[in-house]
């Protein structure tokens, strides 16, 4: 796992899956035994587990996690035992045509998201739902992040690493004359460079950009556009010439004042948990002055800050 999370000495799947089911057993549920068994096993081990408490007792764990936990520690352990498709899927759909629609998780999850990972994405989305993902996007944005979002999960983008350097120089003439212009931004144009190009394309395109314009790409996009188009625009910049400050700010965002978005710590925790949390716990450090697993650990309460914190392979 690559991640802060370290994995506890497991005996078995079978003694994980029976401890798990003595802990369903009685008036309310032992969720200390439940998120000390499955927040300490990597994805391959709770996969296991839940192949052996359906062997052994005949019942789907993922559903006796539905009926046993409540509230935010219900929501991140059913996220956790998922497959990244299967998270990612979800979230979508409950962004998109849930009680409350959150365009900037849906927005997130697709602009951060490689061609191969969109695929299967829309692969599942549909015989899950009965319904596809470009359907539930177009009923519920609009305009030109629409356009955006359409375009981003149609195209299929070169992930590696080399670039032409010809498109890029050409790519940043044809962004600063939009800026120049009194006519206001051309999004067609931004649409198609920012759906169509990879991650090594648009990093060179910001930095030639800078050096020919002595203009910041990111800043030009903050003059040019405007509300969700804005926001699905600097996303997709921003993750792709990095990944963990992208991240990072996230996280801030979503504890900084009054109240805490749980929804996108709950989100960015559990989905980074076994890719790159431990780099993000280290930039968030880095550019908030404050250790990550502190600011959890101030912002949740009970089990769901205990799980929360097993995550950041912290104690609690």
């Amino acid at each position: 796992m690559t991640t802060s999370t370290k994995p506890s000495m497991q005996k078995s799947s079978r003694d994980d899956a029976e401890q798990l089911s003595r802990a369903f057993k009685g008036l309310g549920c032992d969720a200390a035994v439940v998120f000390n068994i499955l927040a300490l096993r990597n994805a391959s081990q709770r996969d296991r587990i839940q192949q052996e408490y359906e062997t052994l007792f005949s019942d789907d764990l993922k559903k006796q996690l539905a009926h046993e936990l409540h509230g935010h520690l219900k929501k991140a352990v059913l996220l956790w035992m998922k497959s990244p498709t299967e998270r990612d899927v979800t979230t979508l759909r409950q962004a998109l045509t849930g009680p409350i629609i959150d365009v900037k998780a849906a927005t997130e999850i697709i602009c951060t998201r490689t061609s191969s990972q969109i695929r299967q994405i829309k692969q599942v989305y549909s015989p899950t739902f009965g319904t596809r993902l470009e359907y539930d996007i177009g009923c519920h944005t609009s305009d030109d992040h629409k356009k955006l979002l359409l375009a981003f999960i149609a195209i299929t983008r070169y992930d590696g690493p080399e670039i032409d350097s010809v498109l890029v120089e050409d790519d940043a003439k044809v962004i600063n004359k939009i800026g120049v212009k009194k006519s206001g931004m051309d999004e067609s144009t931004f649409i198609q460079i920012f759906t169509e190009r990879s991650s090594a394309h648009l990093i060179a395109l910001a930095s030639v950009y800078h050096k020919m314009f002595g203009k910041e790409l990111r800043k030009t996009i903050k003059r040019e556009a405007s509300g969700n188009f804005k926001y699905a625009l600097l996303t997709i910049l921003q993750y792709a010439v990095d990944p963990t400050k992208h991240y990072a700010t996230v996280l801030r965002k979503a504890t900084k004042g009054l109240g805490t978005d749980d929804s996108t710590l709950i989100r960015i925790l559990v989905t980074r948990a076994e890719i790159d949390l431990q780099k993000i716990e280290e930039e968030f450090l880095k550019k908030y002055k404050r250790p990550l697993p502190e600011v959890v650990h101030s912002e949740t309460s009970g089990h769901y800050r205990a799980f929360l914190l097993s995550l950041l392979g912290s104690k609690y």
